[in-house]
């Protein structure tokens, strides 16, 4: 065993930094495959597979040429077995090695990759739950936490975000269709969460209790919700009191990867800001980095129509 291991340090690693990355690579390859049958009925067949191996060591080990002779044949047919076994793990592998066409995903950090299949996922289960005129209150938690809230009336989910889910928790005569979603990152925190109502609603015939909610925490927090009515079938987003109504799958997935997408630093103001005439005075709200306020009278935006839309 001594002698195995000196043979193999004298042969790779005293060769040149290329056998260096060449065990790298292996050990990459390694690690795939593993990954890659992580959680399917695989692993089994690989602890068979790994103890049938060390039966064919013990017999070489100890000289029992008969039981050697035999696994080495059984090892022939074996090969197509395995193939044929692991069939479906194959394909998947092939395919994500075809999937290695997109570069653009190695770029793309793991905070944009998840707001962007945050805004879809939500975007596609509000149309979906706008065309069947089911209601839906979602919360997207942003930097003020909205733990406290969610576990004093809510139902704890952690679950992984999926439209089919949300649309599952909204559908008409569940125990948790009434209440708000919170959404924490890209996690179903709550379910059937119970939302502080606005007071200053501009009209109380027109909005319902989903959107008096939606406006009543957006007041309160930096949280985004996505508000699908049950009696129009209509989509709007709100955020710090400010509706957006009518809007598509499209629009609402692009509003919602701009709000929740991870954003740069904002630039500090200064305390002193000199101007082009040359006078000194404080920095105001209309330094880079600082929020306006919300014009009372400009509460609802109707979305602008796409594109495509505008030309029919």
């Amino acid at each position: 065993m001594i002698d195995a291991i000196r043979e193999f340090f004298d042969t790779y690693l005293r060769g040149s930094w290329t056998s260096i990355i060449d065990i790298g690579l292996v050990a990459f390859v390694i690690y795939w495959l593993f990954i890659l049958i992580r959680g399917t009925r695989a692993v089994r067949i690989v602890i068979g597979l790994s103890v049938l191996y060390l039966v064919y060591l013990a017999a070489s080990l100890f000289g029992f040429e008969l039981l050697r002779r035999l696994m080495e044949t059984a090892a022939v047919v074996g090969l197509f077995a395995v193939v044929v076994v692991f069939q479906p793990e194959l394909r998947r592998a092939l395919e994500q090695i075809g999937r290695i066409g997109n570069v653009n995903r190695f770029f793309v950090s793991a905070e944009v990759a998840s707001a962007e299949r945050v805004a879809r996922e939500i975007s596609r289960a509000a149309r979906i739950l706008a065309g069947s005129r089911h209601g839906a209150l979602i919360v997207l938690e942003r930097q003020t936490g909205l733990q406290d809230l969610a576990a004093e009336s809510g139902v704890p989910v952690h679950a992984d975000l999926r439209a089919e889910l949300l649309i599952t928790i909204f559908y008409r005569g569940t125990a948790l269709h009434d209440g708000a979603v919170v959404i924490s990152g890209d996690k179903i925190a709550s379910a059937g969460v119970l939302l502080p109502l606005s007071q200053n609603v501009l009209d109380s015939e027109r909005y319902g209790t989903r959107h008096r909610a939606a406006i009543g925490i957006s007041e309160q927090t930096d949280a985004v919700v996505v508000v699908v009515s049950e009696e129009t079938g209509s989509i709007s987003l709100v955020v710090r009191g400010r509706i957006e109504r009518n809007l598509t799958e499209a629009q609402l997935r692009r509003r919602l990867f701009h709000l929740i997408r991870p954003q740069a630093p904002r630039r500090a103001i200064p305390f002193l800001r000199r101007s082009a005439e040359g006078q000194w005075h404080l920095g105001g709200a209309d330094d880079v980095g600082a929020e306006e306020p919300i014009d009372p009278d400009a509460r609802v935006v109707s979305a602008p129509a796409d594109q495509g839309a505008a030309r029919r």
